[in-house]
């Protein structure tokens, strides 16, 4: 085992770092914790892990001081927490003086396989000088599980498939320019290629390759996702009821989803399954990063708890691929994008539901965005205004909202941009290219 590690650890400190496109990824700076590389499967973690490796070197840390180890090797099938100790002694026995120059990082990909391993990196972060990076992602260990058996030892650093601008980045379609500076030619290769993204999502590997490809190859990540995160991991006894909860999310992006509902829908159908089985379900598949929820905005736990949530899949291209309709659904996509977007911008994200209209009609807002900052941003999502009777719907559920949240801004973002210039008072209306493109 120690001649292996010492290879690995000579082999990988001659890699050279492999070209890549530049994720925007936001790393926390706390001194004494490591950091936990989080996110959905063949979403990027590991390409990101050679990028902040990358980075370093640009910034003048020496290649040797930084050492990007994969755990993931049948050679290392016996390895246990008490073998780890060899990977640092190999390590500084060919690089001693990165011991004590606090430069030195290590890049642990999937660690998880490594039973015990929690152990091992905490007393790395009490022992020895060392910038501590986690990935990883199995039935053994799922990447958001890598971060939580830290206990506080670690922070978050979430890496979602590719946002519309690291896709137009990934294409060499990156505009240099803001929005208002784009010409003509310039704003519709950027519109083209937003159609292109809510149809075909953001996975790296997906980037690029034909319709039939993409949908075999989004369709495996889910399935992988599901029989080795939550299948077997979870010792599913009714998968037949988990594959109509994954087809059901996956393919109705944004709408309400009540597990009570969807446990009488099965019941007609002749699927026996208890409520908090499919509570634990949902869970689970949040937890794989194949759904992402958004609860209704209240401070009364109660009635958090007893609303439906809006359920998003973790990227658009998975909506065409379960979805039967045979729609386009740029509407779905485009609410899947923005929700996604809010969460790389660092927002906590909402739905408002308001009652407070003269008629006693319910309006609902896609999304309240709290940022960290304290600022507060009532969002609405829509594809094209051009209906009168649209306009005066989105329109009014946002003069609602504003009633309940005084503080928050007030945006539309729609893929129809001629209406722009005809904004009611106190409503910001954005192409939606505009608004992925100028984060805030």
């Amino acid at each position: 085992m120690r001649e292996v590690l010492q290879q690995k650890i000579v082999d990988s400190l001659a890699t050279p770092v492999p070209r890549l496109t530049r994720r925007d990824v936001r790393l926390p700076r706390v001194a004494g914790k490591s950091k936990a590389v989080i996110g959905p499967r063949r979403g990027g973690k590991t390409t990101f892990l050679w990028q902040v490796l990358a980075e370093r070197v640009a910034a003048g840390v020496p290649r040797p001081h930084l050492l990007y180890f994969n755990f993931e090797d049948e050679r290392l099938a016996d390895l246990r927490a008490t073998d780890l100790h060899l990977l640092v002694d190999g390590y500084f026995a060919l690089r001693p003086e990165a011991r004590d120059d606090d430069q030195a990082t290590f890049f642990l990909d999937e660690i998880q396989v490594v039973p015990g391993w929690e152990t091992f990196v905490r007393r790395l972060l009490d022992t020895e000088h060392l910038d501590i990076f986690l990935s990883g992602s199995s039935a053994r260990l799922l990447s958001r599980e890598v971060a939580t058996s830290m206990r506080g030892r670690a922070m978050d650093v979430l890496v979602y498939p590719f946002s519309f601008r690291e896709v137009l980045r990934h294409a060499g379609l990156e505009p240099a320019a803001v929005a208002k500076r784009w010409t003509k030619g310039e704003r519709s290769v950027v519109d083209k290629a937003l159609h292109a993204y809510l149809t075909g999502g953001g996975f790296p590997e997906a980037q690029g390759i034909d319709a039939r490809d993409r949908f075999e190859l989004l369709r495996g990540y889910v399935d992988t996702a599901l029989f080795r995160d939550v299948v077997e991991r979870h010792s599913v006894t009714h998968p037949a009821a988990l594959r109509w909860l994954v087809r059901h999310l996956l393919s109705n992006a944004g709408g309400t989803f009540s597990v009570a509902k969807f446990y009488s829908d099965l019941r007609s159908q002749g699927i026996p399954v208890a409520k908090d089985t499919l509570h634990a379900y949902l869970a689970h598949l949040e937890d794989a990063f194949l759904v992402r929820s958004v609860p209704i905005a209240t401070d009364s736990e109660r009635r958090r708890m007893v609303n439906p949530r809006k359920a998003y899949p973790i990227d658009p291209g998975f909506i065409p691929v379960f979805d039967r309709s045979g729609k386009t659904n740029l509407g779905h996509a485009l609410e899947t994008a923005v929700v996604l977007e809010l969460d790389r911008r660092g927002a906590d994200v909402a739905y408002v539901r308001s009652h407070n209209d003269a008629r006693g009609s319910d309006w609902e807002v896609d999304f309240l965005a709290r940022y960290p900052d304290g600022r507060q941003q009532l969002v609405q999502v829509c594809t094209d205004l051009h209906d009168p009777s649209t306009r005066a719907r989105e329109i009014r559920a946002l003069e609602c909202a504003v009633n309940e949240y005084p503080k928050a801004s007030r945006i539309i973002i729609t893929l129809a941009s001629e209406w722009v210039r005809d904004r009611p008072a106190g409503i910001q209306i954005l192409p939606a290219a505009d608004w992925f493109l100028n984060a805030e």
